[in-house]
C-alpha cells in the first residue's frame, strides 16, 4: 500500500535480497536535561542510543517495509527530575511524518506530547521490548508509541488501517498499568485518571463514536494531500470534508487530546492548502468551523481569507 511511493527502493530490495530489509521505523531521539545534572554525558548519550535502537530494530510488525517505506520518527526526551540513581522523570515530544505522493514533500501524521513519565535506566542493562509482558516503563512508552505511530501511518494510506496496532498498544496499556505498581516506576499515563494521558489517547483512537476522525485520517492524505499536485481542486474537497468529519467528532467528545494532537500537526498545512484556493466560500465555511474547534489556532486559519 505504501510501495506507490517506493518503486526504485523495492526493486533494489529484489536485488540485493533479505540484507536489505529495514524495519518499520527510521527514527532519531534527542535527549536534553531540564533543570538536573547528569555529570556522566556517556549515560545520556547511551540511554539515546538505547531508545533509538530499539525503535529501529524492533519487528512491530509481519508486514515488509523497504528503507523509503520507513516511518520517520522523531522524539524529544526532556529530563526533569532524578529522584533516585538510576530512576529518571521525563517529559517526551514525539512528531511523525509520512512522504507526500509526487513530491518530497513530508507532511507530519502524528504530533504529540507526553507531558510525565518515569522510568529506570542502567548502561548494563539492556532496554527490552515485549508484546505481551511488561519488561520496564521505558520498553512500553517506546513500544506503545511505535504502534500508536505505525497505526496512524496506515490509517492515513487505507480506511482504518491501523486497527491491528492499536489493539497491540492497548495490550501495552494494560499490562503496563498493572505491573507498574510492583516497581518504583509507577504511572498514571497507564491508567484513566487524566484525560489527557496514553491511556486516553489510544481510548479516543479506537472508540466507535470517534471513528469520523480515523476515517477521516483516510480523506485527509490519501484521498486529499496525495492528489493534491494533479488535482488541487478534487484535494481540497477531499480535506474540506475530512475536516467535517473531525469537527463531528470534537463535537461528540469536546476537548479531546485526539483533535489536540491532529491540529498541532496540521494548523499551518492546512492554512497553505486553501490560502491559494479560489473557493471563497468554501474557504469561508472552513475558517468558521475551525474557529470553533481549533480556537487556538485561529490566528493562522484567518490568513486562509
Amino acid at each position: 500500500m505504501r510501495n506507490l511511493f517506493t518503486v526504485v527502493a523495492f526493486a533494489l530490495v529484489l536485488l540485493l535480497g533479505q540484507s536489505a530489509r529495514a524495519q518499520e521505523l527510521n527514527a532519531t531521539v534527542a535527549i536534553s536535561l531540564q533543570n538536573v545534572t547528569i555529570t556522566d554525558n556517556s549515560l545520556v548519550a547511551q540511554m539515546q542510543k538505547s531508545m533509538q535502537d530499539l525503535l529501529n530494530t524492533t519487528t512491530w510488525t509481519r508486514q515488509t517495509y523497504t528503507p523509503a517505506e520507513r516511518i520517520n520518527l522523531r522524539m524529544f526526551v526532556g529530563i526533569t527530575a532524578i529522584p533516585q540513581n538510576g530512576t529518571y522523570v521525563a517529559t517526551m515530544r514525539l512528531i511523525a511524518t509520512r512522504p507526500v505522493f509526487g513530491t518530497s514533500y513530508e507532511t507530519n501524521v502524528l504530533s504529540i506530547n507526553d507531558r510525565n513519565f518515569i522510568f529506570n535506566f542502567s548502561p548494563n542493562i539492556p532496554v527490552v521490548f515485549s508484546a505481551n509482558s511488561f519488561q520496564g516503563n521505558l520498553a512500553s512508552l517506546l513500544g506503545f508509541y511505535a504502534y500508536l505511530v505505525i497505526g496512524t501511518d496506515q490509517d492515513s494510506f487505507a480506511r482504518l488501517g491501523g486497527s491491528q496496532y492499536y489493539d497491540q498498544a492497548r495490550i501495552i496499556v494494560q499490562y503496563s498499568a498493572n505491573q507498574t505498581t510492583t516497581t518504583n516506576e509507577t504511572d498514571a499515563g497507564w491508567t484513566d485518571g487524566d484525560t489527557r494521558n496514553r491511556y486516553w489517547l489510544l481510548n479516543n483512537l479506537t472508540d466507535p463514536q470517534l471513528e469520523a476522525f480515523r476515517t477521516g485520517l483516510y480523506a485527509y492524505y490519501r484521498q486529499g494531500l496525495d492528489i493534491f499536485i494533479e488535482k488541487p481542486d478534487d484535494a481540497r474537497n477531499a480535506i474540506m470534508a475530512a475536516l467535517t468529519g473531525i469537527d463531528k467528532a470534537v463535537v461528540q467528545r469536546p476537548g479531546t487530546l485526539l483533535a489536540r494532537a491532529f491540529f498541532d500537526a496540521k494548523a499551518d498545512e492546512i492554512a497553505n492548502i486553501f490560502r491559494t484556493s479560489k473557493n471563497v466560500e468554501q474557504k469561508q465555511q472552513l475558517v468558521a468551523m475551525l474557529s470553533e474547534i481549533d480556537p487556538g489556532n485561529l490566528a493562522k486559519y484567518q490568513t486562509i481569507k
